[in-house]
């Protein structure tokens, strides 16, 4: 038992922030069948392939292998009326709908919130958009494209991300899309319990710009507070020090020391018990933070990582920084289940996808089973119908 395999949930997005949602409730048990448009989802054909070959390119890529896991395929086309019918019987039984077209992409076809509530008043419908839905707000900006870079940017993530004298910088994940996604699975997690209450769906909106904003919390009390107005600080922290990367012999390390005890400890880990009694508290560290800083960077400098970390584990919170190699050689890793194996399909080999972090001890998550083929799943769906390309044969 999953603790949601008495959902289905029929999955209109595509390419990243749509997918990543409707994941993570599959993840979690819940039937998701991707409702793909003719040609199937735009990431289908996007790399990397296995092998030199690219002997899955056939099938689909690692773009579409990593947020699509686990899922089920039908592909209609919404403005076809067969394919929009078949698409509202399935609504009748479906739990959730999610989409993340543009504002008036689904009236266009006639299949809006209100018509499939009609259908099924239970419906929980969940879209994600770049600016909203003028359901839960209008505004001017509603209908606009949006992407992760246009999010971060307006957000306000691209301003305090980066070096103190470098440019506004792009976080590297795609937060734009991945939070928005995560705070919709949350949305929907609610409607669904509301409706187990009461018997009602409801509308669930995330805007990417508002998940930013969100994101940026930070900045909003920092700028109500103090009237200023925060920009990028590199890898510290505006209120607490130290709290920064700091380099050394062959890469660097991050230090989070800004409380009493772990600043003490720091300082005796450097043998400098000098600068633990001339700066015992917080305010004092950030007053002098420039010179500080230099003094932990040339003890750090001297050191490895490994050697930097043995010096402080246990005692001050700090961590190399790693890549994604390193992730993957790192045994904490595969003992929290993070990178999960899957099936290739038009490959010869299994690849790595990354794993759930959502744990539960009763009803654990399952991101095992691999992405499916377009249209794969038609008949299971339909029932014994003639598919598209029998039809053409």
């Amino acid at each position: 038992m999953q603790a949601l395999d008495d959902v289905r949930v029929l999955d209109l997005t595509q390419v990243l922030a749509g997918p990543y949602c409707t994941m993570l409730l599959s993840d979690l048990g819940a039937d998701v069948v991707k409702i793909e448009r003719p040609g199937g989802d735009l990431i289908r054909p996007n790399p990397p392939f296995v092998g030199d070959d690219g002997g899955d390119r056939e099938a689909y890529g690692g773009y579409f292998q990593s947020v699509n896991r686990g899922k089920r395929s039908l592909e209609l086309d919404l403005n076809d009326e067969a394919d929009r019918e078949d698409f509202l019987e399935l609504v009748e039984e479906a739990d959730v709908v999610a989409e993340n077209f543009q504002a008036g992409t689904m009236e266009r076809f006639a299949l809006e919130y209100e018509t499939l509530r009609e259908r099924n008043p239970e419906l929980v419908y969940a879209s994600i958009r770049g600016f909203g839905d003028p359901r839960t707000g209008e505004t001017d900006r509603q209908g606009q494209p949006s992407f992760d870079l246009v999010a971060q940017a307006l957000g306000g993530v691209m301003e305090i991300t980066g070096p103190e004298d470098g440019p506004p910088t792009k976080v590297g994940p795609g937060i734009g899309d991945l939070f928005t996604a995560t705070l919709n699975a949350v949305g929907i997690l609610a409607a669904l319990h509301h409706r187990d209450r009461t018997g009602e769906g409801q509308y669930v909106d995330t805007a990417m710009y508002d998940a930013m904003i969100s994101m940026c919390e930070r900045t909003v009390y920092q700028h109500s507070y103090t009237g200023e107005v925060p920009t990028r600080r590199g890898n510290s922290h505006p209120t607490l020090f130290p709290y920064n990367a700091f380099e050394t012999a062959d890469g660097h390390v991050v230090v989070a020391a800004f409380g009493d005890n772990h600043w003490n400890a720091l300082c005796e880990a450097m043998d400098r018990p000098d600068l633990a009694a001339d700066y015992p508290t917080a305010a004092d560290r950030l007053d002098d933070r420039e010179s500080l800083r230099e003094e932990i960077a040339e003890w750090t400098a001297g050191r490895t990582a490994e050697e930097l970390c043995d010096a402080l584990e246990g005692s001050v919170p700090c961590a190399p920084v790693q890549d994604v190699a390193d992730v993957f050689e790192d045994p904490h890793v595969r003992a929290r289940d993070m990178l999960v194996e899957v099936e290739q399909p038009g490959a010869d080999e299994d690849v790595t996808v990354a794993g759930s972090p959502i744990k539960l001890s009763e009803t654990p998550p399952d991101p095992g089973e691999c992405a499916p083929l377009l249209d794969e799943h038609r008949e299971e769906l339909l029932g014994e119908r003639t598919s598209p390309a029998d039809a053409d044969d």
